[in-house]
């Protein structure tokens, strides 16, 4: 099974020279690598997002697996699907599944099915993958959507069986959580409402993250895929957050009156 690309040359460039040289561009070389047990990036098209997502990776040292936590946009029959054989593709190459590391995550939560057709058409994951092959020729991951239907409890599960399958692998592992914040608000009000979930985030508090976003109605699409991820992060002994980037799509149109949101953040 090899997963095509959905959104090459929508969301980021078709051809794989123009591609390199649009990362190149998003990546700060300079920047310092600190060891991380998670990393939060966007998923819009790279022209809005790509420079946060680049300040996250290239701030972040990359070991050779990666657990993806992303929202489904699209429907999908499963609370959270995961692939578990196969590889994905984009147009800098192939990235084979890390199907031991699937296997047993999907085991170890109920809630975990699997199901190939959700990934097919979201993006979520999708746009992680070059900045990935920016900067490694060799690498596994593990795609894992959660749906919008997943409770806390989906999430507590999930979070723990990807803490413990890493643990059970014993090879240095990273976790990303792929979300966009606040959606078509203008600059103030997103702004405003991102920075409480940035509180709870920085604060690793997963339940309250979950509650702020229902209560202050934040459109932050990601919202679950990143709860599971500070729990899974809690369990492998992370103690800090770092926000590494915080800007929206207007700081990049020059529109502020309707604006999406992009943080990257760094636990460790």
């Amino acid at each position: 099974m090899i997963r095509q690309p959905y959104v090459a040359g929508y969301f980021y460039p078709k051809d794989p020279d123009e591609l390199k040289a649009m990362i190149q561009k998003m990546v700060p070389p300079k920047a310092s690598k600190h060891k991380a047990k998670c990393i939060i990036s966007p998923h819009a098209g790279y022209i809005y997002s790509g420079n946060v997502a680049g300040s996250v990776f290239s701030s972040t040292q990359l070991p050779d697996n990666f657990v993806l936590l992303g929202p489904s946009h699209v429907y999908m029959d499963s609370r959270i699907a995961i692939m578990k054989h196969g590889s994905w593709q984009t147009p800098l190459g192939d990235v084979p599944i890390n199907e031991e590391l699937a296997e047993f995550i999907a085991r170890e939560s109920d809630s975990v099915s699997e199901e190939e057709a959700a990934h097919k058409k979201e993006h979520s994951l999708e746009v992680q993958l070059p900045f990935l092959q920016f900067y490694k020729k060799n690498f596994q991951i593990v795609p894992i959507c959660v749906s919008y239907d997943a409770d806390y409890q989906d999430l507590q599960e999930l979070g723990k069986a990807v803490a413990k399958g890493i643990k059970q692998m014993e090879k240095d592992t990273l976790i990303i959580a792929s979300t966009d914040m606040s959606h078509q608000e203008t600059q103030e009000v997103a702004q405003r409402k991102d920075q409480k979930a940035f509180y709870q985030i920085l604060d690793l508090n997963a339940q309250k993250l979950v509650q702020v976003v229902k209560k202050e109605n934040i459109s932050m699409c990601g919202f679950q895929p990143t709860a599971a991820a500070i729990i899974a992060a809690l369990e492998l002994g992370a103690t800090k957050a770092t926000l590494v980037k915080y800007q929206t799509s207007g700081d990049v149109t020059g529109d502020f009156d309707q604006v999406v949101g992009y943080a990257g953040i760094r636990i460790n």
